[in-house]
């Protein structure tokens, strides 16, 4: 089974440089209040069957599905997760998103004073290579911090975790996943140990990435109950 990408392992090194990230009670406290996350423990309640690859049923309607969503997010979820240094991938995806919007902007001004005969050849392919190399940079940049986690949540329930990662604008995104769905640490090929770890499921193939080595587990009850055992 294929690891982590390299560049996911040194994204979250470079967002948080500590090899080990120890944030106060406060820090969490004020990450928990930012989220609006209401704490609370209860035992896990058993899946009654677990979704396997290739076997899912057909999408429900519109109106299920939204009706679904309001009920996940209406519900009391205790936090498990916190990656601190996700405030500083954010800033930096939407360095990122300016930068580009910059270089963008000012093509059409280098080329217009290009046919205007008051920029050389050199200027506008110098302006253009800038602008497709911050393009690329910047989807580059984007495909792999929304890949990294900043926080997960547990609901009063256990049975269902909701994830926080950064859209691709640099925005907040939660995805309500089923526990059952979830793969454990060993299930995904993960030993506690390492330091990038890898959110799998057992319905799909994508695969999102967190550390509890540079992050920081809040709830360590709640979070063995959906990733299995730390030692």
């Amino acid at each position: 089974m294929l690891r982590s990408p390299r560049l996911i392992c040194t994204t979250l090194l470079l967002a948080a440089p500590r090899h080990r990230c120890s944030p106060s009670s406060q820090n969490v406290l004020q990450l928990q209040s930012a989220f609006s996350v209401r704490t609370s423990r209860h035992a896990r309640v058993p899946c009654i069957s677990q979704t396997k690859p290739g076997r899912l049923g057909p999408a429900p309607p519109s109106s299920l599905a939204l009706a679904s969503c309001a009920e996940l997010a209406s519900r009391k979820y205790t936090l498990i997760y916190a990656f601190p240094a996700i405030k500083g991938l954010r800033a930096l995806s939407r360095l990122k998103l300016i930068q580009t919007g910059i270089t963008v902007v000012l093509l059409p001004a280098v080329g217009y004073f290009y046919l205007q005969g008051h920029a050389s050849a050199a200027v506008l392919s110098y302006t253009t290579g800038i602008a497709v190399f911050a393009a690329a940079m910047l989807y580059v940049i984007s495909h792999y911090i929304r890949r990294v986690v900043g926080m997960m949540y547990l609901d009063h329930t256990c049975t269902t975790l909701k994830v926080s990662h950064l859209s691709f604008w640099g925005n907040r995104r939660d995805v309500y996943l089923p526990v059952c769905d979830v793969m454990t640490l060993g299930d995904a090929g993960d030993s506690p140990g390492e330091s990038i770890l890898r959110l799998k499921r057992y319905s799909s193939s994508d695969t999102l990435y967190f550390s509890t080595r540079l992050g920081r587990v809040v709830d360590k009850q709640g979070f063995e109950k959906v990733f299995g055992t730390l030692s």
